[in-house]
């Protein structure tokens, strides 16, 4: 079912929309989120209920690459690898914040038919929105950057290709992501879909061999005050805290639900929510099972021996095959890093287009945005790659989630603001426990991105 361009422009009362600077939508005139995919996917009403969550399935898989992308490994080998299973409490909440955010960013898109980007501009004033527009783009380049430095480390330690031929070569990846665009939204979802399933087989393996203490495990899932009384403990935990909601995922979970044809009234719109969140949370679970995979991997392998002090992705690959046993396990561990950094990819030259096109109602072509955004991130990496070699490379990483730290606020805060009006939402506002809620996640997140980012600023600097 297609809609059209006047029907996605209508506020969620069902009037057109008009500028209203009382706190209503100001409306301008744009194009569909994603126009070339938008319903494209069609969805039966009257079908049996698998059916449906079948429909739906697919958006949730490709918001949980950002959730497992190579910035987030860093932290979790640091943290098992120092702690222990203790941090593992950390990743669960942090799950649960991004699984709350997550449904915010998706109701928005199916409410209004505005994306996130799009929201922005019509509420805020051009010079708000432009500056917006700008920190978020230099949050994708950030976020391409820990991408390709992923995939070069993985073709590294793979196929022993330099760094810098390895940041080169996944330059030619925009190739594919256009041919699989052309085929159609499902292709790229199952691609996606794959991937994560390579990912997730790939750690299943790992944890098989390392034997961890199931127990332990177990216990490391409940909170504990020592997280916060021990100085270098707390810094790892706000250092997974602060990797785990990426601000571009929220822009493209409100445009990618979009892709779905379901009857643009209320009965239609709570369905979408009901079965986008289903599909969004299953999702984000599969993403806590490799986040928490990861250090537990750490953990069982490194903590209490003397490479308890790993947190280099290049040092973890080393020492897994030895400590382990077993031969295959560190090719295993190249590989699951590769396919992270391949999907994040793809993610990513989603991401970027939604918010250009969300933030400035300009159309470019995919492969000349693509180009600029991956420039952006290939020139830095190969300098560094060709300067400094591996460890500067690591800290570019570094650099790079502290860069997305700093821009994630600026997508929660207004996420949580939208959601929370009912002239935006209808009756699919914000329910009065749902909107305090939102803010103390929303606080939560920008106080401990703040101190993560002063706190390495200050690292740098001494």
């Amino acid at each position: 079912m297609e809609i059209s361009q006047d029907e996605a422009m209508t506020g969620p009362q069902g009037t057109a929309g008009h500028p209203d600077p009382v706190g209503g939508w100001r409306r301008s005139v744009g194009q569909l989120s994603l126009s070339e995919v938008h319903s494209s996917i069609p969805v039966a009403h009257d079908a049996r209920r698998w059916r449906k969550i079948l429909a739906f399935a697919g958006p949730g898989l490709m918001v949980a690459v950002g959730y497992m992308d190579p910035g987030n490994w860093a932290t979790d080998l640091a943290g098992g690898a120092q702690f222990g299973y203790t941090l593992l409490s950390v990743i669960l909440i942090s799950n649960f914040m991004a699984i709350l955010l997550q449904y915010l960013a998706l109701k928005l898109g199916i409410v209004t038919g505005r994306d996130l980007a799009q929201a922005c501009r019509d509420h805020y004033s051009r010079p708000v929105g432009l500056f917006l527009w700008f920190i978020c783009e230099i949050a994708i380049a950030a976020c391409d950057l820990a991408e390709v430095i992923g995939s070069a480390i993985a073709l590294n330690l793979l196929f022993g290709i330099p760094l810098v031929g390895g940041v080169l070569l996944t330059a030619f990846d925009v190739m594919v992501v256009l041919l699989l665009q052309h085929r159609g939204f499902r292709i790229l979802e199952v691609v996606v879909g794959t991937l994560i399933m390579v990912i997730g087989g790939c750690f299943a393996y790992e944890l098989f061999h390392s034997r961890p203490d199931w127990f332990g495990v177990l216990g490391g899932l409940a909170p504990r005050s020592q997280i916060v009384m021990n100085p270098d403990m707390l810094y790892i935990a706000i250092g997974i805290l602060g990797a785990t909601v990426m601000p571009h995922n929220l822009y493209l979970h409100s445009s990618i639900v979009q892709t779905r044809a379901f009857t643009r009234d209320d009965a239609g719109k709570a369905m979408a929510i009901r079965y986008g969140t289903l599909d969004s949370t299953v999702a984000l679970l599969c993403a806590f099972f490799i986040n928490g995979a990861i250090l537990v991997l750490a953990a069982s392998a490194f903590h209490g021996t003397p490479h308890q002090d790993v947190a280099d992705i290049g040092d973890a690959y080393k020492l897994l095959s030895p400590v382990l046993g077993v031969s295959a396990a560190s090719a295993v561990f190249a590989i699951a890093l590769l396919a992270s950094g391949q999907n994040s990819t793809l993610t990513g030259t989603l991401a970027g287009q939604i918010v250009m096109e969300g933030f400035l109602d300009i159309r470019l072509r995919p492969w000349v945005r693509r180009l600029v955004t991956r420039l952006v991130a290939i020139v830095p990496a190969v300098v560094v790659a060709a300067i400094y070699g591996e460890s500067g490379v690591g800290k570019l990483l570094i650099l790079s989630q502290v860069v997305l730290s700093m821009q994630l606020s600026f997508a929660v805060v207004p996420l949580v603001k939208f959601t929370g009006e009912k002239r935006k939402m209808g009756r699919f506002v914000n329910s009065p426990w749902l909107a305090p809620l939102a803010w103390v996640v929303t606080l939560v997140i920008v106080v401990l991105n703040l101190y993560l980012l002063v706190e390495t600023l200050r690292g740098w600097i001494s």
